[in-house]
């Protein structure tokens, strides 16, 4: 019997991501770069609450989060009608493309980013087009003037595996004239807050412009990535059509629950952020300091690396070491002389520096 389903399902392959699964004992030995999570890890508040409330999960969760949503009211200080939350960001970012894209709808997508992004519109069968730029602030003119019709964008900031930050001035240029053009902006700030610099975030923005999204995830920021929960502010009208959509129950009562904590405890950004700022000056130096490699400039917790070495090899060579890295030959404009490292605590990143010193 022949399975008949959508062409654009056909012609989907999932993306590889960073990110150690383990599934033995030796695989906690390995020191995981490849995914950039907070280098302070999960605060112990969370731990506390889940081992609390490990009864509730015999209890369906509630469905549309209304805690979490409270919780984000004063977080964001918007409204709660301008809020929804999801089983992390990557829930909402599929849902978003199912509700508001289709074969007509023209996307412009900056690249190398967040390879999501392109995944999830092919399955819309949209027409893409695909900006390539390492620096993008320099090149935001020629972006603008590349943005579609009746049309979206999708733009990462600060940008994954860059690292780049765009800045409020260059974010809203592209907004006004969107939104001139009656296309929806959809901004990932899911790395926003992980940025010891500045606040570049345009998340008040949404009380102003209804062309625009933006897509958050507690998993950077809280160091949550198998609780699995994100959020996204936008329009009303944007915010009612997703919630109409959205799979229910979809966020587990464990997960709502450590987001009601650690929405309350801004001391774990700044601490976060002191390690960061101080760490990734660190390993910029170090490592541009070693023959063969280069370090793109970054504005948040992980560094984009040139390499003279290939990309694939070069992974195994470290995890001989318990080093893993991300290997980032498959995202789109970048090749295999490429590799993304997280920033860890000094311990750890001195045992990555002293290992790429050692590659010949």
């Amino acid at each position: 019997m022949k399975i008949n389903t959508k062409s654009s399902i056909r012609r989907h392959s999932p993306v590889i991501h960073g990110g150690k699964i383990p599934t033995k004992s030796s695989d906690h030995k390995i020191i995981d770069f490849s995914s950039n999570i907070t280098p302070l890890g999960i605060p112990n508040s969370v731990k506390f609450i889940i081992k609390k409330n490990l009864d509730k999960v015999q209890f369906y969760p509630d469905p549309n989060s209304e805690t979490v949503i409270s919780s984000l009211e004063k977080y964001t200080h918007l409204s709660k009608s301008n809020i929804i939350v999801g089983n992390g960001a990557i829930e909402i970012l599929y849902n978003f493309c199912f509700a508001f894209l289709s074969k007509t709808t023209k996307v412009l997508i900056h690249v190398p980013t967040f390879q999501e992004y392109e995944t999830a519109v092919k399955l819309s069968n949209c027409k893409i087009s695909y900006f390539k730029s390492l620096n993008l602030s320099k090149n935001i003119g020629l972006f603008i003037s590349k943005i579609p019709k009746n049309g979206c964008i999708f733009l990462c900031n600060p940008n994954n595996p860059t690292g780049e930050l765009l800045s409020k001035k260059e974010l809203l240029s592209v907004i006004i004239t969107a939104k001139k053009l009656k296309t929806i902006v959809f901004i990932d700030e899911c790395f926003i807050e992980l940025v010891p610099k500045s606040n570049e975030s345009v998340i008040s923005y949404v009380k102003k412009y209804d062309n625009i999204f933006i897509l958050r995830s507690l998993t950077k920021s809280f160091g949550l990535p198998g609780l699995r929960i994100g959020y996204a502010c936008g329009s009303k009208e944007i915010i009612k059509i997703l919630q109409k959509i959205k799979i229910p129950w979809s966020v587990n009562s464990l997960a709502q629950d450590a987001a009601n904590v650690v929405l309350k405890d801004i001391s774990h950004i700044k601490k976060t952020n002191l390690i960061i700022k101080k760490e990734l000056e660190y390993l910029e130096n170090s490592i541009s300091a070693l023959n063969g490699f280069e370090c793109i400039c970054s504005s948040t917790n992980f560094i984009l690396i040139k390499t003279k070495y290939d990309s694939t090899k070069l992974q195994t060579k470290l995890l001989k070491s318990n080093i893993l890295i991300r290997d980032c030959k498959n995202f789109r404009a970048l090749d295999n002389h490429y590799i993304r490292i997280a920033v860890k605590s000094h311990k750890d990143n001195v045992k990555l520096v002293t290992a790429l010193e050692k590659i010949k």
